[in-house]
């Protein structure tokens, strides 16, 4: 008997790729996926997508959504207390691993580790240290379609936001972004792909800046503005 997984879904790419990597290895029984969910604003946390496009990508999926509502600026002991609150209760139902698409952050993945291990479950990375390079050329080659939802303006200016990733959007990132955002310059909503029943549908409607406020021990406030530029193009359902 396969062990039961959870599945942190995050609707990009990442996720995507370490789903369906996941589904043809075939070592786990993937039970449901898990995605952290702005509560006042019913759309995904960073990713900005709204829940009924996520609700559309499962049920395309074919897999049970579980949404964990955290609120507007939660401080870390209020999402420890609500992530604990909810693993245990996955926990509860016989599920033994959590799944993860993160290739390379060394303290993320620390964190997640050291979290599951406390209530007696395992993390899994199956893009771990793997080139981000390939990874995006796996993607797309295996046939997914993904749009990005989200930029940090650190790394790219508002016209990356509401394109569709392929070979030219590629070889547009400065040099100095990871091809597959992984240090957060970008978000993605992928919409289909080997893994989908059928495509998600979507318009593409207006793109919005948003300001969030950079922790004053941040390094990186090189401009000295002490805020972060984040360019969100919104996705509306049909």
């Amino acid at each position: 008997m396969k062990p039961k997984a959870i599945f942190n879904w995050s609707s990009g790419k990442d996720s995507a790729l370490a789903l369906y990597t996941i589904l043809k290895e075939d070592q786990f029984e993937v039970s449901s996926l898990l995605t952290s969910i702005n509560k006042e604003f019913q759309r995904i946390s960073m990713h900005g997508v709204h829940v009924s496009l996520l609700e559309q990508q499962a049920e395309s999926l074919g897999l049970p959504l579980i949404k964990m509502e955290l609120p507007q600026e939660p401080s870390m002991e209020e999402y420890h207390q609500i992530m604990t609150r909810t693993m245990n209760e996955i926990q509860s139902r016989g599920i033994t691993h959590s799944i993860f698409g993160d290739i390379f952050l060394e303290d993320l993945r620390r964190y997640r580790e050291d979290q599951l291990r406390a209530i007696g479950m395992e993390a899994v990375f199956p893009l771990w240290k793997q080139n981000t390079t390939d990874l995006i050329h796996q993607f797309l080659d295996s046939g997914f379609k993904t749009i990005i939802t989200c930029v940090n303006e650190t790394y790219l200016d508002k016209s990356f936001a509401g394109r569709i990733i392929d070979q030219d959007f590629i070889q547009d990132l400065p040099e100095n972004v990871d091809p597959c955002g992984e240090n957060g310059e970008f978000h993605t909503f992928t919409f289909d792909g080997p893994i989908f029943k059928n495509p998600v549908q979507f318009e593409i409607g207006e793109t919005v800046k948003k300001t969030y406020p950079k922790p004053k021990s941040d390094e990186n406030d090189e401009d000295g503005k002490g805020e972060y530029v984040f360019w969100f193009c919104d996705l509306i359902s049909k």
